[in-house]
């Protein structure tokens, strides 16, 4: 039986390993999104000319790799601990993006990054969330209301992106794919609950809403980082709403907790306004950062 300390030694690596391939998948999907037409949010064509970019495809092994050793991790290490180290994928975009550009690193937006990594990270230790049994998506009504909270979430972000201009519009876009990418890792939860055997999972619903919603997650993604100027806004905006998600579908439909009493309340607001806080100051700083790094500022770039 591997020791607990052996446990940590091997997740650790294993998720600076995911969160380094993480970073590494997202500077070359941002820089894909720049070289293809671009495309109104939600439109499929998106992924097929990104498919047809060699960075892109690249970009798919490596966030491939970072998911698997994303898996290794968790299994070693909880949640609140394997997380705040795939967040510091979001440092590593920073430093990549600037070396891909041959330039210094952006400092404003590495303390913003930081600070969402150091929000995060206070959050899930305040919170601490336990793994729970439930089995609320094997009923209808459960699974109806889950579906139709999602459609009308990423409904409104989608709306909202057409009423900004192009600084803040690859946050409502973010945030949708996040929502995707959080309801995703829910419903994967939900699945491992059954304890079913590998083929049994294709007579459950969820394992459909997955193959539907892992696509979709892609899309919204590609069309955040293609609506910004550096990518970075955008990535935090997925990279913390989608644990974020994933915790409240767990809390909602599979009986999992997190700390309650006041004290707890209060300091899982704080973390949470202290992430909120510096994904503000990333959007506002992408514009002069993209100066920075060589880019075209924000003008308005026409959509088919």
């Amino acid at each position: 039986m591997v020791s607990s300390a052996g446990q940590v030694a091997v997740g650790v690596p294993l998720a600076l390993v995911a969160a380094a391939a993480f970073g590494a998948s997202s500077v070359l999907q941002f820089r894909a999104s720049q070289q293809v037409p671009q495309e109104r949010a939600g439109r499929p064509q998106l992924l097929v000319h990104l498919l047809g970019v060699p960075g892109w495809r690249w970009s798919a092994v490596l966030a491939a790799m970072a998911f698997a050793c994303q898996v290794g991790a968790l299994s070693r290490m909880p949640l609140i601990l394997v997380q705040p180290l795939l967040v510091s994928g979001l440092i590593w975009y920073v430093l990549l993006f600037a070396a891909s550009r041959h330039v210094r690193p952006d400092r404003g937006l590495l303390v913003e990054s930081a600070l969402c990594l150091f929000g995060l990270s206070a959050f899930l230790l305040i919170a601490r969330p336990t793994p729970g049994y439930g089995r609320g998506l094997n009923s209808f009504w459960p699974a109806v209301l889950l579906l139709f909270v999602l459609a009308v979430s990423v409904g409104l972000c989608l709306l909202t992106a057409l009423r900004l201009d192009r600084r803040w519009r690859p946050l409502p876009l973010a945030l949708a794919a996040g929502i995707c990418y959080g309801v995703t890792a829910g419903l994967i939860s939900s699945l491992t609950h059954l304890h079913l055997a590998p083929l049994a999972v294709f007579g459950q619903w969820q394992i459909y809403a997955v193959i539907v919603l892992g696509p979709v997650g892609v899309l919204l993604s590609q069309n955040a980082y293609q609506a910004g100027p550096v990518g970075a806004p955008a990535l935090a905006t997925i990279t913390v709403t989608d644990p974020l998600v994933a915790i409240a579908v767990g809390l909602l439909w599979l009986n999992e907790r997190i700390a309650s009493g006041l004290w707890a309340f209060l300091g899982e607001v704080l973390a949470l306004g202290v992430v909120a806080s510096a994904v503000y100051f990333l959007a506002r700083r992408a514009p002069h950062a993209s100066a920075r790094y060589g880019g075209k500022g924000l003008p308005e770039a026409p959509s088919r």
